[in-house]
């Protein structure tokens, strides 16, 4: 089982994620509002002086769980989708995840015993 988290541009969420409900399978996805910054956007100033001049980035993130088949197409979705073109389209992570428990049914998935 993968984990995809994707970090975009928040005018591009209503692309993505029509892009990925478009996906045969695709179980879901969630999203939250984030905020951050990059190191070569730090100022290069002291740090007691940092925290009064980090120049935050609004972005959101892109979480979808899925079996290893989908995750090329899961990623690659995101990637066309998201894609401006432009500094700051985001990134796209992907990690392994063990296993998946419904809390509803106490249903597991890729439990590795």
């Amino acid at each position: 089982m993968k984990h995809i988290i994707a970090y975009i541009r928040p005018h591009k969420l209503p692309t993505v994620t029509l892009a990925l409900h478009r996906l045969p399978n695709l179980s879901g996805m969630s999203f939250s509002e984030v905020r951050g910054f990059s190191s070569d956007r730090l100022p290069k100033s002291e740090p007691t002086i940092v925290q009064e001049l980090i120049d935050y980035t609004s972005y959101v993130r892109v979480e979808v769980f899925c079996g290893e088949d989908q995750a090329y197409e899961i990623k690659h979705t995101i990637e066309n989708a998201a894609h401006t073109g432009n500094n700051g389209d985001g990134k796209i992570y992907v990690t392994d995840a063990s296993e998946a428990i419904r809390i509803q049914t106490a249903e597991r998935e890729g439990m590795t015993v």
